[in-house]
């Protein structure tokens, strides 16, 4: 009898636990959701009401201008359609600008591998003309992923990295996630040096890997996205990337067509949920919007995969049990088919930009002890997709078809 009081006891004190680590940390392990919520055991308040790191951690910051804030009174309206004028459709396609003759032979460009991914060196971004970013952009769009190495962006400033964004497009501002005081336009990445951030994501999850195109539950998700680690680990701290063009031109014919009919709806309401578990805020409403599974890419005229593990919750033509299978073997194909991929490497001055029409990526998380892993993002809004470019900047699109609905 005691032996079996004792087993309840036990499990009793286990279900605390675990109801425990929900309360502490959400429920992001669903969906992969891991940007930098204000999480009150690990942050702090100001005095004048702002959400901000720890003061200790803030001495330590290497970029302090680039720490995180989270402001509850921040709020801004529903984002509404606009015309997007892709950069990347004005540039010159011979590069002469982003590589000009007389300087060819101080820089060194790398495939990371044959279709996707370049590595440069020798070229610094804060000395690129418009007509040299404009190139850039068909320079990402043209290889999925651009690395750049020993960049100066940061030792700029955080108001100089917002408004060198602005050239790519309207800059995006995220819905919870934090942001140096002032400058909504930059998303930052910070990990908190402390083994409560480790146990987060692995609390309910035996991975880090969540492949995800970045906030594509918007109307009009990013087009490029510039992304620079100021601080990481000395080894470890990857990024992965995933081509969707190239997953969806290894697909049958017949199935490429299926899928080119179906739509997907992409929510935000968990991530959402998450920062209000946690504490945190929400600028914006939660949205949900649909977009063609299959997307037309409107610089390279070809067609990519448009789902992703964290924002796409349902095929809207198909009942559910048929569009839970359908999403797990795309979840699938981008998860496991490693010659998709490029694993993406963070030396000190890195700068990544990439094109979140074509590539998912997905963070490593893979270091042990504890360590401060800072970065921030500037997110330009692209098009609305579409499944033929014949709607591109139509304000009075909508997929073809809505099927069974929200």
């Amino acid at each position: 009898m005691s032996t079996e009081l004792e087993t309840i006891s036990e499990n009793s004190c286990i279900a605390k636990n675990i109801g425990a680590l929900h309360l502490k940390y959400g429920e992001s392990g669903a969906y992969g959701d891991f940007d930098t919520h204000f999480m009150p055991t690990q942050d702090e308040v100001a005095p004048n009401g702002l959400l901000r790191i720890y003061e200790s951690y803030r001495k330590q910051a290497k970029y302090p201008d680039f720490l995180p804030t989270w402001d509850t009174k921040e709020k801004y309206p529903p984002l509404k359609f606009h015309k997007y004028e892709d950069p990347a459709l004005r540039a010159d396609p011979n590069f002469p600008n982003l590589f000009p003759e007389n300087k060819k032979h101080l820089i060194n460009t790398r495939k990371v591998t044959p279709k996707m991914g370049t590595e440069i060196r020798g070229i610094q971004l804060t000395e690129l003309s418009d007509s040299a970013k404009d190139e850039l952009a068909l320079l990402v769009a043209q290889r999925g992923v651009v690395l750049l190495r020993n960049q100066n962006m940061a030792e700029k400033g955080a108001a100089y990295a917002a408004n060198y964004g602005k050239h790519f497009g309207q800059l995006h501002i995220h819905p919870t996630s934090g942001h140096p005081e002032h400058i909504p336009e930059l998303h930052i990445t910070f990990r908190r040096p402390d083994h409560d951030e480790f146990d987060r994501v692995f609390y309910d999850s035996n991975s880090s890997i969540f492949w995800h195109t970045d906030v594509s539950y918007e109307l009009q998700p990013p087009s490029y996205t510039f992304f620079n680690v100021l601080e990481g680990p000395d080894g470890g701290g990857d990024t992965l990337f995933g081509d969707s063009i190239e997953a969806f031109d290894r697909l049958s014919k017949p199935f490429q067509d299926f899928l080119s009919t179906l739509h997907v709806t992409h929510s935000s309401k968990e991530q959402a949920n998450d920062s209000k578990i946690q504490g945190g805020i929400q600028r914006r409403d939660p949205v949900t919007n649909i977009h063609p599974l299959v997307r037309v890419h409107p610089v390279l005229k070809k067609k990519c995969l448009f789902v992703n593990k964290s924002f796409s919750r349902r095929i809207i033509e198909l009942k559910k049990p048929e569009s839970n299978l359908l999403l797990d073997f795309l979840y699938s194909l981008a998860d496991n088919t490693h010659d998709l991929q490029l694993r993406a490497n963070w030396e000190p001055g890195t700068v990544a930009v990439w094109d979140n029409r074509r590539v998912q990526h997905s963070a490593v998380i893979d270091w042990e002890a504890p360590i401060r892993r800072h970065a921030f993002r500037i997110t330009a809004q692209g098009e609305r997709p579409v499944e033929s470019l014949k709607h591109l900047n139509d304000e009075t699109y909508y997929p073809s078809s809505v099927g069974r609905g929200l």
